[in-house]
């Protein structure tokens, strides 16, 4: 056996960390559903004009109508639940204070540690918390940009596959990368 009982057990860790962090991450509306997260999508929905119904704090039909006709106009998958995906397109995270003005940028973020690439960037600095790997021609080495929920990083590393708009995020932990996972998000340049 390659990893072992403790490799496995980690590995199912990491996987329920993941699904954890990306069920609290947004409420789930569903036809059915009641309470204040069914007020907030219907507000937000009315705010936008896709519904027109009196906000209840249930989920109706109609309500289950609007979050389709809003998934139809973002393009992303028409099933009437407000989940995850559809709830950040909803109400997308602000910019912290002092960054309104900056670039923002979408990118499609995996994470990575020491545990699985090793000590050093390709700059030669140590990697560490607050590095990010990118395409040199998309995201310049040394430029600082702004990750929400993560912090100030800086582009010391790049990678095979870091290619675009993709970059890899470095955590202290092998653990932390793995809760991670992948995730489109917007991030600001600073410089």
């Amino acid at each position: 056996m390659k990893y072992g009982r403790l490799g496995v057990f980690a590995l199912i860790c990491a996987i329920v960390m993941m699904v954890c962090a990306s069920a609290m991450a947004a409420p789930v509306v569903k036809e059915g559903s009641k309470g204040e997260a069914v007020v907030k999508v219907q507000t937000l929905l009315k705010e936008r004009g896709f519904y027109f119904g009196e906000v209840t704090g249930e989920c109706d039909s109609v309500t289950v109508e609007a979050i389709k006709k809003f998934q139809t106009s973002e393009g992303i998958l028409v099933d009437g639940i407000c989940g995850p995906q559809t709830y950040r397109r909803l109400d997308p995270p602000k910019p912290p204070a002092g960054l309104e003005n900056a670039r923002s940028v979408v990118v499609n973020a995996s994470a990575y540690s020491p545990f699985e690439t090793g000590t050093h960037t390709a700059t030669g600095t140590l990697l560490r918390r607050g590095v990010i790997a990118t395409d040199p021609s998309f995201i310049p080495m040394g430029t600082r940009v702004y990750i929400p929920d993560y912090g100030e990083a800086v582009a010391e590393d790049r990678g095979s596959s870091i290619i675009g708009n993709k970059i890899d995020i470095a955590f202290d932990t092998y653990e932390e990368a793995c809760a991670f996972g992948r995730q489109h998000i917007e991030i600001y340049i600073l410089d």
